[in-house]
């Protein structure tokens, strides 16, 4: 044979070696398809979660349908058929789900999305209908898809998308919902973080037709959290519930739990027989701001200019909304990253307006007009960068989402652009143009409060670590 002739059948033999491999790979992947164990029970109930009262209370209907489906069947009525729990994430939409099918006693069929996404065409769609094969064998049960998102992400209209692997995916599902019987007592209940993003097929009603939305706790739900947290280990007499719930405002109860358990952590650490006051106080610090470093370098330059950049962010947060609670000002540097930080509290109960959103802007940027004002725009650091990307989001949501800047009026510049497919330019104007105007309001507030200001630095930089008391006998001296 010619040589060209060899290679040529070599090139044949090596192109069907390798398309041969493909395919027992897909097929042992299909193969896995009903390997997979979906099933799985849970002895949670609703006790075990603590908070989440309205919630629970619309979940409690629907343990009753799952237990006695023929009392609804009797009135020609119908329940949902899909449960979408939605809301930030740690809030307990999973153990929501997990305490529904304890309370019911029926099989808990737990996947996540991401579970139906794969590379081989048909296996997600495959999957799915395993998945309510099972369960429809089960009898009464739920089934549970954690982070749903992943495989109900809307469609994108007008745009041929028809044998996208996604779409296929999401089809099946759809089609799995409409296909079981009202009186089956089989629920399906789907969590997300990202209700805004799911296709409206999903939540039309013989769907996901209960949206529930799963929040974050207020302050008696917290103190709820709080006990049953602490109920489990061994919690000292000086834990107050009040003042960890007054400090935890917008903490979600996976915070709660991580907070509760790194001050355990600490408790076990120090040989100490049961977790203090004062464990609390320093997980809290930890877990918001990182552990402060025990022996820093010393930067006598760096830590001036920490100082007066965290009394600029203390005097203003104060100077503004008073009713704030400084629970910490520290120039100490911490495992994070920080150089320094201010912590502090607001009323959970106090209504968002227009000028809290402007307050809030204010202190962001007092850090760095602090910096300016004491050291010369040309010696500003890049110790605002956390603090100029909070700041460029909040004025982004206050101009696009709020609706409050006076130009753009009573219009979602989001929804604008979306609707009409035009790029936002005239938010960028706006938000800087916002930016710069408040900016330029810290200014002349700092620079007329210099003295006061320079006294809380001073002491910042005397003690490393000021808090409330000290802060307000300067400001309303």
């Amino acid at each position: 044979m010619e040589t060209y002739q060899i290679v040529a059948v070599i090139g044949v033999l090596i192109f069907m070696y390798f398309l041969f491999r493909n395919k027992k790979s897909a097929q042992k992947e299909i193969n896995n398809l009903n390997e997979i164990e979906y099933g799985s029970s849970s002895n949670m109930k609703f006790v075990d979660v603590a908070g989440n009262y309205e919630a629970k209370e619309s979940l409690m209907e629907i343990v009753d349908f799952i237990k006695n489906p023929e009392k609804y069947v009797r009135f020609n009525a119908r329940m949902p058929k899909g449960i979408l729990l939605y809301g930030s994430p740690g809030t307990g939409k999973t153990l929501m789900a997990k305490a529904l099918a304890g309370e019911a006693g029926v099989p808990f069929y737990a996947v996540s999305g991401s579970d139906f996404v794969q590379v081989y065409a048909g296996l997600g769609a495959g999957r799915i209908r395993t998945l309510f094969n099972k369960a429809k064998k089960s009898g009464k049960s739920v089934i549970f898809i954690d982070e749903i998102d992943a495989i109900g992400k809307r469609r994108m209209g007008g745009n041929m998308r028809g044998s996208d692997e996604g779409d296929r995916t999401l089809n099946a599902l759809l089609t799995e919902m409409s296909g079981f019987a009202d009186d089956s007592g089989t629920v399906v209940v789907a969590a997300t973080n990202r209700i805004d993003t799911l296709d409206p097929a999903l939540l039309r009603p013989g769907r996901f037709d209960r949206q529930i939305e799963v929040m974050l706790p207020d302050r008696n739900a917290r103190k709820d959290i709080i006990q049953l947290y602490l109920s489990g280990k061994k919690a000292g007499k000086d834990i107050s519930l009040d003042n960890i719930a007054d400090m935890t405002v917008y903490f979600s109860g996976a915070m709660i739990e991580n907070l509760i358990n790194e001050a355990a952590l600490l408790a076990i650490r120090e040989n100490s027989e049961e977790i203090k006051g004062e464990h609390i106080n320093q997980a809290y610090i930890e877990v918001l701001a990182g552990t402060e470093k025990k022996n820093p370098e010393e930067n006598s330059r760096e830590k001036t200019v920490t100082a007066y950049h965290e009394a600029g962010h203390a005097f203003v947060s104060k100077y503004l909304m008073p009713d704030n609670k400084i629970i910490r000002v520290s120039i100490i540097p911490t495992s994070k990253g920080a150089g320094g930080y201010t912590l502090s509290t607001t009323g959970e109960t106090e209504v968002v307006t227009k000028k809290r959103i402007r307050d809030q802007l204010a202190v962001l940027m007092a850090g760095r007009v602090s910096e300016e004002i004491f050291f010369g725009r040309e010696n500003i650091t890049i110790g605002a960068q956390n603090d100029i990307e909070k700041a460029t989001s909040l004025a982004v949501d206050y101009i696009a989402k709020y609706g409050m800047d006076d130009e753009v009026a009573f219009v979602n510049l989001s929804v604008l652009s979306e609707k009409l497919n035009i790029p936002l330019s005239s938010v960028e104007k706006s938000v800087k143009s916002l930016a710069a105007e408040i900016y330029g309001q810290v200014v002349s507030l700092v620079e007329s409060n210099k003295d006061k200001v320079e006294q809380i630095a001073m002491l910042l930089m005397e003690k490393e670590i000021i808090h409330e008391e000290e802060l307000s006998s300067i400001i309303n001296a």
